[in-house]
């Protein structure tokens, strides 16, 4: 496969019949998973990543990291790749570009060394089953959460890791050994009566993730509101009221929620474009002040993240990538009551409907009664607050009406019965 230039107009662009053949084998990378309505994308030009790299087959390219912006460890890191390539004698596997990462800013050769171990058994095992599978197959996958987490966050400054899961605590400890054996790292099976999760507050966390409001330590709160087009953060100040001037009040708060709304983007893995609505501030030097409280907190965001600034409206806008699902479209599913709208009709509402449809149904058909079957909070206001309109129904349409309530019924549900 090759690109072309969308502008290119010449007789000597080849047509997709020329680039491709029915029935022919090609292998693609899944580089972004599907996302509501969206399938999955993928590229033939195909990577795996090491901790401290990622390999690009088809490629000759050496990049680095943009965030790892000093410009002397940027030229070291692709010294010592260029080193370590020729001392692991790679260049016949690994003849392909690279990709040095973020995580790789400090470490010494030994390091990129074991990784281009590591990439060269994993190229050559990828080429032999390239070689032997057929089309459609899986020829290789990410790691799994467990270890892609080892992978990608662990650092000398982490002594120890507690795993509940005596299978999963093996399979790690054999990960570590072949992928990063000279980490100091202390591996310990946690077997205590209290689960794990609740020793470490991580239900809690969960809780607060998949929740619209986050609460602040000021007083003020966050409200999230996810659809498929963006994310919306609201800032407001709740019962907070300062000690001082509004003003500053209103800082405070912002900057607390500059922080705090940081966080769980990350936990919460938002992506794409969100809107943030901080609490409006006159005074220019504090929105400055807020906008690098943003910035700051945004840094260590794996993700790459865009700041816009504000808009005319004074809304913060920014982009953040997204390439996999969101935590609550991966634990969560719509409601069946609301089908997802966050709202469900009033029993007010449902009783309206249930007279037109009453209307309706004894016009259609000679009868001579009626059944509603409905929930138990619309059966209530049915015989209570519109017993009048009912009895009044009644007369109009010259048929009894009966009311049933059925416990297996959302609110919004309900029935008209001929009898």
């Amino acid at each position: 496969l090759q690109l072309i230039d969308a502008d290119d107009t010449s007789t000597d662009t080849p047509s997709i019949s020329s680039l491709l053949a029915e029935g022919q084998n090609i292998f693609v990378q899944v580089v972004k998973d599907p996302i509501g309505s969206k399938g999955a994308r993928v590229t033939s030009y195909l990577s795996v990543s090491s901790r401290h790299l990622v390999y690009m087959a088809h490629s000759e390219h050496i990049g680095v990291s943009q965030r790892i912006d000093n410009a002397e460890e940027r030229d070291r890191l692709r010294e010592i790749l260029a080193d370590s390539l020729a001392s692991e004698q790679a260049g016949d596997v690994l003849s392909g570009g690279f990709i040095i990462r973020t995580a790789a800013e400090g470490i010494v050769e030994d390091d990129m060394r074991a990784d281009i171990r590591y990439l060269k058994r994993l190229w050559q095992a990828l080429q032999k089953k390239m070689a032997t599978r057929n089309a459609p197959d899986i020829i290789y996958e990410e790691l799994h959460l467990c270890e892609r987490t080892m992978r990608d966050l662990l650092h000398p400054a982490i002594e120890k890791v507690r795993v509940d899961d005596s299978q999963m605590l093996d399979k790690l400890r054999r990960f570590v050994q072949e992928f990063i054996p000279d980490l100091p790292l202390s591996l310990e099976y946690y077997d205590s009566d209290r689960p794990i999760f609740d020793l470490f507050g991580v239900e809690d966390e969960i809780a607060r993730a998949l929740g619209r409001k986050v609460e602040l330590k000021s007083g003020g709160y966050l409200i999230f509101d996810q659809t498929e087009a963006m994310t919306t953060i609201d800032v407001n100040t709740g019962g907070f009221v300062g000690k001082r001037n509004l003003e500053e009040t209103i800082l405070k708060t912002n900057l607390e929620a500059a922080t705090a709304l940081a966080r769980q983007l990350r936990i919460r893995n938002l992506g794409g474009i969100i809107i943030i609505d901080f609490i409006d501030m006159k005074d220019e030097e504090y929105q400055r002040r807020v906008l690098r409280a943003l910035e700051k907190a945004m840094e260590n965001d794996r993700a790459k993240v865009t700041l816009t600034g504000v808009t005319e409206l004074g809304l913060v806008q920014m982009t953040r990538k997204r390439t996999r699902e969101s935590l609550e479209h991966v634990l969560c599913e719509p409601c069946g009551v609301c089908s997802g709208r966050g709202t469900v009709r009033s029993p007010e509402t449902v009783c309206s409907e249930i007279f037109r449809e009453i209307i309706r149904e004894a016009r259609a058909y000679d009868n001579d009664s009626l059944l509603v079957l409905a929930s138990q909070a619309v059966v209530d206001l049915l015989l209570d607050e519109y017993a009048t309109v009912v009895s009044d129904l009644e007369g109009s349409i010259n048929k009894s009406i009966q009311f049933q309530v059925e416990p297996i019924y959302s609110q919004e549900q309900y029935d008209v019965v001929l009898l």
